[in-house]
């Protein structure tokens, strides 16, 4: 096993502006690394994490959440285990897939990527980012759960210190604060709309959370109110940095926005490849439930393990030529590339693969196609080169373009 000292540091200013090429280097030599400040095993092949994600023989749990997502969150689904996590799991899923997503929530979608395309379509230049990516799955989830878009500010904030905690690995205790102080405001925003709906049940995604019942479970307030709380940060963090970078990659290969712009169905590659080679969350922790051996060396259990997404999805291991953007590649599975059956990592694997991935598909898809029809002859902004910012989650933060305008 290796030491930190040997390769890059994952929290040097070095790593932060690239870790691709840190990534390569603990790959290559030092696959597992006991890391100090962040007491934590890093593990970095696709072969580890891919273990540890589909964790066959139950050696990983999800208690690291206890301190990483309960501060901010409350206790989640993602800390749950065995039954009692199969069952919630139950609880919120179908409003995810099949004839919800399709009926309820493909029309909320095209409306709100609709309504901000609308402010800008007409002007021949937008930022990506601010003006589209950092709103749109915000506002969709609001939509879904029924609650009040004008409160987007407030949404955007809390799940930005949310995502700030998470990712805060030197252990800023201003960043923890912020963070722990979301919770409670998000708590008192949401507990009494919750006992509210309970007794006024609509349509929304809120009502049937508050409505869903398996085997005489249901989910209590505090339950729902730890669910939303997860849905607006992960499924806005996650979207709004797939979209963005799912636009940088195509702009700086103009030959695949071209292939995207003239067949639309390439858009699923467009987003797995994205996906692959620009993961919007680059590390998911797991801890050992027992002793476990991995390339590289032994974990002793009750450790927390770090696993670098971002280094597997580009391990030339499993990928061919991993450091290229290619939405034609033939070693990436598009049809299974949003179910539990991916072969790539970014939205883990196994029991606690991301219960949205088919909704960040929809809003992608959606989105993608909705923005190419308005921007006509989308260019980056002259001299503007799209850089990746962030360690735990990861992606442009500007995204200045040019276009055609269009009136609707």
């Amino acid at each position: 096993m290796s030491t930190a000292q040997q390769v890059p540091d994952i929290l040097s200013p070095e790593f932060a502006a690239d870790p691709y090429p840190a990534y390569r280097v603990m790959r290559d030599t030092a696959p597992l690394i006991w890391h100090e400040a962040t007491q934590s095993y890093i593990v970095s092949r696709y072969e580890d994490v891919e273990r540890v994600f589909k964790d066959k023989s139950n050696e990983f749990t999800t208690e690291n959440y206890d301190w990483q997502l309960e501060p901010v969150h409350g206790k989640t689904i993602l800390q749950l285990s065995g039954r009692e996590h199969a069952v919630r799991r139950a609880l919120v899923a179908p409003a995810f897939r099949g004839r919800d997503l399709q009926e309820k929530f493909l029309p909320v979608i095209e409306r709100n990527s609709r309504e901000l395309i609308d402010a800008f379509r007409h002007t021949g230049s937008a930022d990506l980012v601010t003006d589209y990516a950092t709103r749109f799955p915000v506002n969709v989830i609001a939509d879904m759960l029924g609650l009040d878009k004008a409160d987007h500010p407030r949404f955007h904030r809390w799940y930005t210190a949310v995502i700030a905690f998470l990712g805060n690995l030197s252990g800023d205790p201003e960043v923890t604060e912020a963070g722990e102080r979301t919770r409670v405001e998000f708590a008192e925003y949401m507990l009494p709309i919750i006992r509210e709906r309970r007794g006024n049940l609509g349509d929304d995604l809120l009502s049937t959370l508050c409505a869903a019942e398996i085997d005489g479970v249901r989910m209590s307030d505090e339950d729902i109110k730890a669910f939303c709380s997860l849905l607006l940060a992960a499924g806005g963090e996650t979207t709004d940095k797939a979209i963005a970078g799912i636009f940088a990659n195509l702009l700086l290969h103009p030959d695949q926005l071209a292939a995207v712009r003239e067949d639309r169905s390439l858009i699923p590659r467009a987003f797995a490849e994205t996906l692959r080679y620009t993961p919007p969350v680059h590390m998911i922790m797991r801890q050992t439930a027992t002793e476990v051996t991995l390339s590289g060396g032994t974990i002793p259990p009750g450790t927390t393990v770090t696993c670098l997404i971002g280094a597997a999805n580009r391990d030339e291991n499993r990928y061919r030529d991993p450091d290229r953007f290619d939405i034609f590649r033939d070693d990436l599975t598009t049809t299974t590339a949003f179910t539990a059956a991916a072969d790539h990592l970014a939205f883990a694997l196994g029991r606690h693969f991301c219960v949205g991935a088919l909704l960040a598909k929809a809003e992608v898809e959606i989105g993608v196609d909705q923005l190419l029809d308005a921007m006509p002859g989308l260019r980056l902004a002259d001299g503007f080169d799209p850089v990746e910012q962030g360690v735990f989650t990861r992606g442009p933060q500007s995204l200045p373009v040019r276009f055609t305008p269009v009136t609707a």
